[in-house]
């Protein structure tokens, strides 16, 4: 059975706040490199997803969520560009599946339904970053990503490492 897979419209989000805080609270906790260092508290992430309502509220950003047996059990995010000579691009931003619903598929699903709505909204060329040799590396390999280059250093692990990040895009068809 294939997950279901629900855009959060303006007020959707808010009341996915608490639960979308537990995914990137937990997703930090077991070492992924989102842009948050440890210790990081469910009360930060919380603050951190409501400082992107004003651009969900905008339609610059849009936030789809996945729901397993235990709540939320993943998120992606695509941020499109505002800029009139980049509106042909957005960014996958913020793909997150809770350490306990990892290895069912989720992040594959949130990943293509990311890309659909890219292409829906008019994006013929898509870009994301992750950390080399990470599970997610792998996964946008195998989804049909191109890497185009790593840059040593470019982002600290939760425990603060640094760790080199590997860069990607994808186009798609118009």
């Amino acid at each position: 059975m294939s997950p279901v897979i629900t855009r959060l419209t303006p007020q959707l989000y808010s009341e996915h706040v608490p639960a979308l805080a537990e995914v990137l609270a937990d997703v930090v906790a077991h070492g992924a490199s989102v842009g948050f260092r440890k210790p990081f508290a469910a009360a930060e992430a919380a603050a951190w997803w409501r400082s992107r309502e004003p651009a969900v509220r905008a339609g610059d950003l849009h936030v789809w969520a996945v729901h397993g047996p235990a709540g939320l059990a993943g998120t992606v995010s695509l941020a499109l560009e505002p800029k009139a000579n980049g509106r042909h691009r957005a960014e996958v931003v913020k793909l997150m599946v809770h350490s306990r619903d990892r290895g069912r598929g989720l992040g594959r699903a949130l990943l293509d339904t990311a890309e659909r709505a890219a292409a829906a909204a008019g994006a013929t060329l898509l870009l994301l970053d992750t950390v080399t040799g990470s599970p997610a590396e792998r996964l946008y390999e195998t989804a049909g990503w191109t890497r185009f280059g790593i840059v040593p250093g470019y982002a600290t692990d939760p425990d603060g490492t640094l760790e080199p990040c590997s860069f990607f895009y994808k186009r798609l068809e118009p």
